[in-house]
């Protein structure tokens, strides 16, 4: 990132959620969104639910809370406007500073994302 400066897509979503594997593959058969991304975006799938890692984001280093036979990483909590149950998937997009510029929680169709996509590439 620091050779080529580019805005940062973190999706957040779970093995579980039918809503987030729909849209996985209505989003991955999106030629024009899957390109817009590989060349304007850094994309960054996190399992919300299974990524145990520690992780550092911005300075701050996030852990896996265990709970029972399941949990959830700090990250997608800290990243969530809902600090008690994360709404998935979630699209969140950091531009070249890191900084917020879109947040969507639930379905995101290929037409709506492109559309963002160009907005924030054209920023």
């Amino acid at each position: 990132m620091k050779k080529d400066p580019k805005p940062v897509i973190i999706h957040l979503y779970t093995d579980w959620c039918s809503v987030c594997k729909m849209e996985k593959h209505v989003l991955n058969k999106d030629k024009e969104t899957v390109d817009l991304i590989n060349e304007n975006f850094y994309l960054v799938n996190f399992e919300a639910e299974k990524t145990k890692e520690n992780i550092n984001f911005q300075g701050k280093e996030f852990s896996y809370l265990p709970n029972g036979s399941s949990g959830i990483h700090e990250l997608a909590l800290a990243l969530s406007k809902n600090k008690d149950q994360p709404v998935y998937p979630l699209w969140i997009v950091l531009d070249k500073d890191q900084k917020l510029v879109y947040y969507h929680e639930g379905l995101l169709t290929p037409e709506i994302m492109k559309q963002k996509l160009l907005e924030i590439s054209a920023l």
